[in-house]
């Protein structure tokens, strides 16, 4: 489709908010054996479960290579859709594009630069050609046309937004010096402003995933609502998320929003126990990929879940508090259904739910609220 000239502020589109209506959900298929363990046997599984959970609320379609298509095929329910899709490895929250809705409920998107989360700095693998082009191939197959922008590196599990003017993101991984070193903060606060047509970026300072996406947001927090979000939080000095919630759900509370509302912060848990890589030694060893260790922390977070249509699908670790989670969770949904799902394999590869799904609005714009 085609390349937009112009910012989607200017043409009158936004990004709405997760919890607006979706037409479908995205997902890429994982198998690269130098990331996942087993040859990714078992974070298909896992991913297999998401897309089940996901598909009993809204469409799904997932996006397999050519090798991997009729293993997918045994794997998926048959009512997801698999499209002939390569890409170097499975993360469509960061690789794909950020989809935009316009007044007269039209469908853009906009395809953001990607290159592994902080490229030959710090980032996680080499090559990455294959995912820089996943969200362009994206709006080919739904025949959306799109905005780029040029030279501005950025993935979507590094900021939320409310649809309404609002974006939270965080410092770390923003000002790193692996994706935007040519930028200031102010310059790169009006790209996302521009491109996702946003009035007020909130800048929390940490995440908590340093070394492997330089501390996405939607590990930490995001809205639920307009002028409401989600938090993690524990008083446990000795969980590795502590200091990250702490700050994160103080700031929070004394911030407003683009529109002068002081934010409602709910808080939710974090792990009981911290959850930690095993079976790394089943990884493929690879130079062209960061190594996994037996015994580093997973960022296992509840806080990566997806609200999709009348529900939300959410992280479970065989952890004490997976169950306090659920009900946190569905006490700040009362209107959806909350749907855990068993995603530790997802964990080991790192991220989750939210990092390897991507919401593609209905026309229209209408919101669930």
């Amino acid at each position: 489709m085609a390349r937009l000239s112009g910012t989607p502020k200017a043409d009158g589109y936004r990004m709405p908010g997760e919890f607006e209506r979706h037409a479908c959900c995205w997902m890429l298929w994982p198998e690269r054996p130098d990331n996942w363990r087993l040859n990714a046997r078992p974070a298909q599984h896992a991913y297999a479960a998401v897309a089940t959970a996901i598909a009993a609320f809204e469409p799904v379609t997932v996006g397999v290579s050519h090798a991997e298509i009729e293993n997918a095929k045994s794997l998926l329910p048959s009512d997801v859709r698999i499209v002939e899709l390569p890409s170097n490895d499975a993360w469509m929250r960061d690789m794909g594009p950020s989809f935009l809705c316009g007044k007269d409920g039209s469908i853009r998107a906009v395809c953001w630069g990607f290159n592994a989360w902080g490229g030959f700095v710090d980032g996680l693998y080499y090559p990455w050609d294959l995912d820089a082009e996943v969200s362009r191939k994206v709006c080919d197959i739904e025949k959306v046309d799109y905005y780029q922008p040029e030279g501005f590196v950025l993935e979507g599990g590094s900021f939320h937004v409310d649809g309404q003017g609002t974006v939270i993101t965080t410092e770390m991984c923003l000002l790193s010096k692996g994706r935007n070193p040519h930028l200031s903060k102010e310059e790169i606060e009006q790209n996302l402003c521009d491109f996702l047509n946003a009035e007020k970026v909130i800048w929390l300072r940490d995440g908590v995933d340093p070394e492997e996406t330089n501390g996405h947001i939607d590990d930490v927090a995001g809205f639920i609502k307009p002028g409401e979000v989600v938090c993690i939080y524990t008083e446990d000095q000795k969980h590795p998320f502590y200091k990250a919630s702490q700050s994160a759900y103080h700031q929070l509370s004394n911030t407003v929003d683009a529109k002068g509302r002081r934010l409602k912060v709910h808080k939710l848990c974090v792990t009981k126990k911290p959850v930690y890589l095993k079976g790394m030694e089943t990884i493929k060893q690879s130079a062209s990929c960061a190594p996994r260790q037996n015994g580093d922390i997973a960022i296992a977070s509840y806080a990566n879940f997806l609200i999709v249509n009348g529900g939300v699908i959410v992280p479970q670790y065989g952890d004490d508090n997976d169950a306090l989670a659920l009900s946190q969770i569905a006490a700040m949904f009362p209107d959806r259904k909350v749907v855990g799902v068993q995603t530790e394999e997802i964990a080991y590869g790192g991220g989750n739910i939210h990092c390897i799904t991507l919401q593609q609005p209905a026309e229209g714009g209408k919101d669930e609220l």
